[in-house]
């Protein structure tokens, strides 16, 4: 899911930037494999991934640092929406049941 140094995707030193025409062809190559529709992007992928993580409970500075975003406060920003929402699902669930959704 995510580009990793040791499939020579960089230009340069390792751990520099990524050459976007290696990715985007090991992507297709991995696409088709799995017979995804190709308007399915890799950035879906991996927002899927970063949302279900935190939405799991893991570890924001973790998460944050696994997409390489340069700070947790950024990831936090693009993708701490759903937990958000999630709360709010929750919160109105255990109200239902409490007998106060009139209150949600």
């Amino acid at each position: 899911m995510f580009a990793r140094d040791g499939f020579k995707l960089y230009r340069g030193e390792a751990g520099g930037p990524q050459d976007p025409e290696k990715v985007s062809a090991r992507w297709r190559t991995l696409r088709n494999r799995l017979h995804l529709p190709e308007d399915f992007r890799i950035h879906d992928w991996r927002h899927n991934k970063v949302t279900n993580d935190l939405e799991a409970g893991e570890n924001p500075v973790e998460v944050s640092a696994n997409v390489r975003h340069h700070s947790p406060g950024y990831t936090m920003a693009w993708y701490g929406h759903s937990r958000k929402d999630g709360a709010r699902r929750l919160a109105a669930s255990g109200a239902g049941r409490l007998g106060l959704s009139s209150l949600v």
